[in-house]
């Protein structure tokens, strides 16, 4: 079996690309390789993210599978109150990421191995921010959702991008279900963003 973006260490050998890309009025270059998802242009789901994502004001903020690191980056960008973790599975996306974050000279972001939420399992949240890693199973990505409450503070929001075709009614029940809420903040090209905030 060939390696995929949720391979821990991808075998293959990494083919590297580079991507610019302008959100709101900032310019940003990333980075990236085979065994990474989306490596020849951002993907339209995280576009939307990044477009429409809600952020504190300060605080700390958390990409779930960040890949190469383009949400996490650009909230980083967007501003600089915010301290931003990013985490991911594959070996080869952290170390694209840490040069990522390097090149587009971010100063309060760092990435960090491993598995969901157990790189940050004693730190709480502000903001989750997660593109999930579909291909690594429905259970993987429903395992995202569940568990982000014990690391997200009170009043925290947890944001999700899905095809909308894939999770219309699923995922706001889950949604519902873990946080006790469910908004979608923003469609776009069958993609939708949902919120889930941590009242109490």
């Amino acid at each position: 079996m060939g390696d995929h973006y949720f391979s821990s260490s991808p075998k293959s050998e990494a083919n590297y690309s580079l991507i610019r890309a302008k959100f709101f009025d900032k310019n940003f270059e990333f980075i990236t390789a085979s065994s990474i998802f989306s490596k020849r242009r951002i993907d339209t789901g995280t576009q939307l993210l990044i477009k429409s994502m809600i952020l504190p004001e300060k605080g700390t903020i958390l990409d779930i599978g960040c890949g190469y690191g383009a949400v996490g980056i650009a909230a980083a960008s967007f501003n600089s109150k915010l301290q931003v973790y990013m985490t991911d599975i594959n070996t080869r996306a952290i170390s694209l990421t840490k040069k990522n974050i390097e090149k587009n000279k971010i100063i309060n972001a760092k990435a960090q191995y491993g598995h969901l939420y157990e790189p940050v399992k004693d730190l709480k949240f502000d903001c989750i921010l997660s593109n999930p890693p579909v291909s690594a199973g429905m259970e993987t990505v429903k395992n995202i959702i569940t568990q982000a409450p014990k690391n997200m503070q009170t009043g925290a929001t947890f944001e999700m991008v899905i095809r909308s075709k894939i999770g219309a009614k699923t995922f706001p029940e889950l949604f519902t279900n873990t946080f006790g809420n469910c908004t979608i903040i923003s469609r776009e090209s069958g993609f939708r963003v949902l919120l889930g905030k941590i009242d109490q």
